[in-house]
């Protein structure tokens, strides 16, 4: 079986010395060295195959030059979420892994679930995706040793602990210059900055964070918007049983940045946010389910303003607003 377009796809199981190629619709399988010669060599396997994508797992960084010699080869790298080919293979009755096995069954993923038409690769939001996970990186790690802080420690440690903190501050600081100067040589990215810094309790770290992991705000619906962040509730129910709504799925990084964003915006940056907040808490909601509902409500909200190409505007946003991306075949 092919993919839905008839292009014939490939599946990449990717490891730190080589990688397992699988070809499910020719019966190829094929291993290759993770070196210069191992990339020419398994662009020339996939060409002679006439091999149009190939997908990938992300795997800590590994597959990174693979998916660029594939780019650069005009073969079109799509990496795709370890979770989601592992949960494909279980459904399919497939328990065994290994390398080849791996191989196989992103393939099988690809095949079945991947568009003909991926998202277009983008080497400057790579490089902002980069930088913006080693800030959050070394700001969690700042915010690990400051919790050790609070505890009693001999006065070499906590001298030591000290020197490591101002180091980490140091270099944030470093990255958060590098973000702002790629975002601002970046045209596409510096606008879509200015919208999303429009609206109070955004700032420069979340709207890269944005911009780096949810490139389809503005081209899609509300409800997708909101399951892409991870932000959308999802029914529980069986029969007469009607289960509690909750949450899953999503992009769990950018996830995470946006909702300590909204914490600040929800509870005193934005008065607007922060109204919806408090009537929901005095309708009874708990605290986390009532900033869940402000994520929601908020990522929907930027979708308008980047689709609109507008900046925030409090009146149109105000609760119990009906503002709603016009209607058009992206956004259905």
């Amino acid at each position: 079986m092919m993919a839905q377009d008839g292009l014939v796809v490939a599946g990449i199981d990717v490891a730190k010395d080589k990688v397992d190629v699988c070809i499910r619709s020719l019966s190829q399988r094929q291993a290759f060295p993770s070196t210069p010669e191992g990339r020419r060599a398994l662009i020339r396997w996939l060409r002679k195959h006439k091999v149009g994508k190939a997908a990938m797992e992300a795997s800590g960084g590994y597959e990174r030059e693979w998916a660029k010699a594939l780019r650069e080869a005009g073969i079109e790298a799509l990496i795709v979420d370890p979770k989601r080919v592992r949960n494909f293979a279980r459904s399919a009755g497939r328990l065994a892994k290994n390398d080849p096995i791996d191989a196989e069954m992103i393939a099988w993923f690809a095949e079945t679930f991947i568009e003909a038409k991926g998202q277009t690769y983008d080497a400057a939001r790579e490089k902002l995706v980069q930088i913006v996970n080693a800030r959050q990186a070394l700001i969690d790690m700042r915010t690990s040793l400051q919790s050790r802080n609070e505890h009693s420690t001999p006065d070499v440690v906590q001298k030591m602990q000290g020197r490591l903190l101002k180091q980490i501050t140091l270099e944030v600081a470093k990255l958060e210059a590098a973000i702002a100067v790629l975002i601002k040589a970046t045209p596409r990215f510096a606008e879509l900055a200015e919208i999303i810094e429009s609206v109070p309790g955004l700032g420069g770290g979340t709207s890269a964070g944005l911009i780096g992991a949810m490139p389809e705000l503005g081209q899609i619906g509300d409800k997708v918007a909101a399951a892409l962040l991870g932000a959308a509730p999802y029914d529980d129910d069986s029969g007469k049983r009607r289960g509690v709504r909750h949450i899953q799925g999503g992009r769990r990084k950018v996830r995470n940045l946006f909702y300590m964003a909204c914490m600040g915006a929800a509870t005193r940056h934005n008065p607007v946010l922060k109204a919806f907040y408090d009537r929901l808490i005095a309708k009874g909601k708990k605290p986390k389910v009532a900033l869940t509902a402000c994520m929601r409500k908020l990522i929907v909200i930027l979708n308008v303003m980047i689709a609109r190409g507008e900046k925030w505007d409090a009146k149109r946003y105000e609760v119990g607003g009906t503002a709603r991306l016009p209607p058009s075949p992206c956004t259905a």
